[in-house]
């Protein structure tokens, strides 16, 4: 076990900047755990089952066992003693599922090696299957009820416990829980159905057409570079419709009728994809109907802190209205700079979809001609400043620190990927992060967080359990009761399973590996955001899972990453890090004229389930009114509910920033302030 103690923090904030900063150090920092040949290959995230392919096989099957002794414990229940542990019993039994679900899920996502792809996506069939046969188990919500109507069994549950119990309740409620065994068989199969149809229809996008072939000579405005790499010998340019090179054409190109066919061309989604969307929303809406609801968002917005689509609406149109001003200014804007542009023609001069990020770009341009050129702020932000000085300033808000922790042989994904230990000044170890940040060939470029193991209390009966297992002989009964993976003895003695998290971020890799990293300040702010989203898994500890960390309502869980964003724009803040010889910048705010924020249209928020249920696990998707012909919303993996969440805790964010603190300065790095946030 590390000996966090020992290490002082000077060294430790030193050695953060240096292994993001230098892929030189890292490999030394790391060099001895992946030289060592004695050392038993613990498995992908230290989980002692997950060393091979078939371990996800393996690791799925010994879970099951698990799950059906708790079943059985939970149907054969019959007295009021018997009745006092069932909400931590039926906790554990959700960590279990979640244990295979959430962890499989990453890594058929994520792992570059398709074997351990197909393994996971194995895995995480059977156990979602499995759980979505518990959901329609109505012996489970008989004794569930039963408990929660015990006088003495309510006055024995703590407050998480009654929490948990109610979300389970919501969560059987919304699985056909009531109905003959046929329609609850038909949930069944339509939650497998839509379970893979979401991954098909994110995996799978693609435009209709994928390449659109111009005369190089009507290109003008555009990168010479990127035209240079997409020309033929007959000067013909081929641009692929959808991702950097079509965005910076529409951003560049003075040709209209060039914009206007990058942009509907890559709004324009396949017959396939078209397909899949038209399957998902059919199944959805057949499994809403069937779960008694009116349509889908009606079913995901039940238990959310907007409650119904009525109220998304409403707040949608508000936020409209209350923004109509500026929207119009900017608008004006735009169509006024058209109108004097000399190579618009006059039947031309109205605004279109695919004039937008041109004349924005333009503007921009203007903007940054009489201030500094546009990449300076740059300078400030290597990639190790900014991860110490996240560091920094968790440790002033709410008392914990990163730590650089090696990585053993197996361990992680990629030889590029970072692990941090997070450490509180009074607790000790806490959490796991696994970061990896750095562009390469094959891997998805969208910013995201995800909570690979939740925070829970692991019982005295469960360590009895694991050391009477054979599966995992060769760890301590506490080491194997968590399957390998980290864990911690808190001040009072008891054990816990620790948060572990992975962060995945797209930066680009120096050149040189002796060489820092530089982040632009839109990747600042997104690195922020994703880290919002893990300081909330981090400081969410919980004695049960169910109720940990971002599991919480879906429209909830974006606040601290929005929050954080306001952080990421504070000088008080940058002062942390932003350290060059020269003053520290003032940096645009998160509603800046340049754009939206950080990550909303580069990264659309990725569902976090609050628990293992299909309420809660279910893939999304987005839908819009349009007002063209193009099929854009294919090209987006998030549902309206959830997009309104991100103005939601805009909204939110931007109060709690101002009342609790104060807008920025000094505040911004107060213990005081930070406390009163995790409160």
């Amino acid at each position: 076990m590390t000996d966090y103690a020992s290490a002082t923090a000077h060294h430790d904030d030193s050695a953060l900047r240096h292994i993001f900063d230098s892929g030189l150090f890292w490999n030394e920092f790391s060099r001895h755990a992946r030289t060592d040949s004695l050392r038993r290959r613990p498995g992908l995230f230290q989980n002692h089952y997950l060393t091979n392919p078939a371990g996800f096989r393996e690791f799925a099957r010994v879970t099951l066992e698990r799950c059906r002794k708790i079943v059985a414990k939970v149907l054969g229940a019959s007295t009021t003693e018997e009745y006092i542990p069932m909400a931590r019993d039926l906790d554990r039994l959700s960590d279990l599922l979640c244990r295979v679900i959430d962890l499989s899920d990453f890594v058929r996502s994520t792992h570059p090696d398709p074997t351990i792809q197909g393994a996971a996506t194995q895995a995480y069939a059977l156990m979602f299957e499995y759980m979505n046969v518990l959901n329609t188990t109505t012996g489970l919500n008989e004794q569930l009820q039963k408990a929660a109507a015990n006088p003495k069994v309510m006055a024995a549950w703590s407050e998480e416990e009654k929490t948990v119990a109610q979300i389970l309740t919501k969560d059987f409620s919304k699985s056909a829980i009531d109905l003959p065994r046929d329609k609850r068989q038909r949930f069944v199969d339509l939650s497998n159905t839509i379970s893979q149809l979401g991954p098909e229809f994110v995996d799978k996008m693609q435009p209709s057409t994928e390449f659109i072939t111009f005369d190089s000579s009507r290109m003008k405005g555009f990168d010479p570079m990127i035209l240079r790499r997409h020309t033929d010998h007959r000067g013909k340019v081929h641009l692929p419709t959808v991702g950097f090179v079509a965005a910076t054409a529409l951003r560049t190109v003075e040709d209209e009728s060039i914009r206007r066919e990058i942009y509907i061309a890559s709004r324009t989604a396949s017959k396939n994809q078209v397909h899949t969307l038209e399957m998902l929303l059919r199944y959805r809406a057949e499994l809403a109907n069937l779960s008694g609801y009116n349509s889908f968002a009606q079913m995901t917005l039940i238990d959310k802190m907007a409650k119904s689509p009525e109220a998304v609406n409403k707040f949608l149109e508000a936020l409209s209205a209350d923004n109509g001003g500026l929207m119009h200014q900017e608008m004006d804007e735009i169509l006024k700079m058209k109108r004097a542009d000399p190579a618009v023609s006059t039947s031309s001069r109205q605004i279109n979809a695919w004039d937008k990020d041109y004349y924005r770009a333009r503007l921009a341009a203007q903007a940054r001609s009489t201030s500094r050129k546009p990449d300076f702020l740059s300078s400030y932000f290597s990639l190790g400043t900014v991860m110490q000085g996240l560091s920094r300033l968790f440790s002033r808000l709410y008392g914990v620190r990163f730590v650089p922790h090696d990585t053993l042989p197996g361990e992680t994904w990629n030889p590029d990927v970072r692990r941090l230990d997070v450490i509180d000044e009074n607790e000790g170890h806490i959490a796991v992060v696994y970061c990896d940040l750095f562009a390469r060939l094959g891997k998805n470029p969208n910013p995201a967080h995800f909570t690979l193991r939740c925070s829970r209390l692991i019982s005295p009966s469960e360590i009895e359990e694991a050391s009477s297992s054979s599966a995992l002989s060769h760890l301590t009964p506490s080491q194997a009761a968590n399957d390998g993976m980290a864990t911690s003895i808190s001040p009072s003695g008891a054990l816990y399973q620790l948060p572990t998290i992975a962060l995945i971020c797209d930066f680009a890799p120096p050149a040189n590996p002796a060489l820092p990293t530089h982040l632009t300040f839109r990747e600042v702010q997104t690195l922020f955001h994703e880290m919002g989203h893990a300081i909330h898994s981090i400081l969410g500890r919980t004695q049960l899972q169910n109720v940990s960390g971002t599991r919480c309502a879906t429209d909830f869980a974006e606040l601290p990453s929005v929050l954080m964003e306001h952080f990421a724009a504070d000088p008080a803040v940058l002062a942390l890090f932003a350290a060059t010889p020269r003053p520290t910048p003032r940096c645009p705010t998160p509603w800046s004229p340049t754009g939206w924020p950080a990550t909303a249209p580069a990264a659309p928020p990725k569902p976090r389930p609050r628990s293992c249920s299909p309420a809660s696990i279910r893939p999304t998707t987005r839908s819009c009114r349009c007002g063209t012909a193009s099929t854009a919303p294919l090209f987006f993996t998030t549902f309206r509910p959830a997009m309104a969440a991100y103005l939601f805790d805009r909204a939110i964010a931007g109060r709690v920033w101002k009342e609790v603190f104060g807008g920025g300065g000094a505040e911004a790095r107060s213990r005081g302030r930070g406390g009163e946030v995790q409160e």
